[in-house]
């Protein structure tokens, strides 16, 4: 038996995108009943220890998820080792982590969406300037995002 994949989803500040990210995971993964390891992190380090966006936090809720006991963490290059999969919630965070990977690093790179048929190189728009309708976007994408991840990884390379 293989050890469960293990999945980071990265976006620049970790309070707004990549938690709403490894919330949705969760949630497909567990009602598809596959055993995975998922995390968040932030290319940046202004939100290190604190909570999601409250805004974050609502749309969560709305959705039946409490995220609020998630904190803001930056991207360690241990992430690349510890982790099957880093996924990047838009180009820049996806370039910054093609950046940070170290040499012969397991970990895959892609974009959010590049696993949703249609979607291949498209971002998650930030909503962290709008206002609460742009988290409910984000929380489409997310989820969209992350069942056409899991069905990926549940079918195996």
């Amino acid at each position: 038996m293989s050890a469960p994949a293990a999945i980071l989803f990265v976006c620049l500040g970790n309070i707004c995108r990549s938690p709403l990210a490894e919330a949705a995971f969760r949630r497909e993964a567990e009602r598809a009943g596959l055993a995975v390891t998922v995390d968040s992190a932030g290319t940046g380090d202004w939100h290190v220890g604190e909570p999601p966006d409250p805004r974050a936090i609502a749309v969560a809720r709305a959705h039946g998820l409490d995220i609020s006991g998630l904190r803001g963490r930056q991207v360690a290059l241990e992430d690349f080792a510890a982790f099957d999969h880093v996924v990047a919630l838009d180009h820049a965070n996806l370039s910054r982590l093609r950046t940070l990977r170290p040499e012969g690093a397991r970990a895959a790179l892609s974009l959010l969406l590049d696993h949703v048929p249609g979607r291949a190189g498209q971002p998650v728009a930030d909503p962290y300037y709008g206002g609460p309708e742009g988290f409910e976007t984000t929380w489409a994408d997310v989820t969209s995002g992350a069942r056409a991840l899991l069905r990926r990884i549940a079918e195996g390379p």
